[in-house]
C-alpha cells in the first residue's frame, strides 16, 4: 500500500534527561502520523462514517535521535483484513538515513453511527493505494 512520508525537527520539548528524543515522544509521533495519512488519504464520505481504535503498539529503538535533528517518518499499512489493520513506522535520521526505531500498531476499524467494529470496505482499501 501507499506510504506516507513527512519530517520532524527535534526540539527541545522532545527530549528526556539523557538529552535525547523521549521514548514517550516516538509513541506520539505514531499515533499523530497515523491521523494525518488516515486524514489525507481519505474522502469526506469515509471520514463522516469511521474511525479507528488503537489495539496494539510496539515500538522497537534502534538509535538515538538529538536536539535539532531532522527525523523522516514514513507510515504505510502492512496489511489490512476483517476489522484490523496492521500499521508501520519508521524512523530515520534524514541526514544519514539510519534507521532510528519502527513500530506497528493493530487498529480496530469502528462505525460513527453504532459505534461497532466494522469490516475493512474496498473504498477504504482503495484510498491507500
Amino acid at each position: 500500500m501507499e506510504s506516507y512520508t513527512t519530517q520532524i525537527t527535534v526540539k527541545q520539548e522532545h527530549l528526556d534527561q539523557l538529552h535525547h528524543v523521549n521514548n514517550i515522544q516516538y509513541v506520539s509521533w505514531v499515533q499523530d502520523i497515523a491521523i494525518t495519512h488516515w486524514e489525507k488519504a481519505i474522502t469526506e464520505h469515509i471520514r463522516n462514517s469511521y474511525f479507528w481504535v488503537l489495539l496494539q503498539h510496539s515500538i522497537s529503538y534502534k538509535k538515538p535521535a538529538f536536539l535539532n535533528d531532522v527525523i523522516e517518518v514514513k507510515t504505510f499499512i502492512k496489511s489490512a483484513k476483517g476489522v484490523r489493520s496492521i500499521r508501520c513506522v519508521e524512523f530515520y535520521n534524514s541526514e544519514t538515513q539510519t534507521l532510528l526505531a519502527t513500530s506497528d500498531t493493530t487498529w480496530c476499524l469502528f462505525n460513527k453511527e453504532n459505534k461497532k467494529p466494522t469490516r475493512i470496505t474496498e473504498d477504504i482499501l482503495n484510498c491507500f493505494n
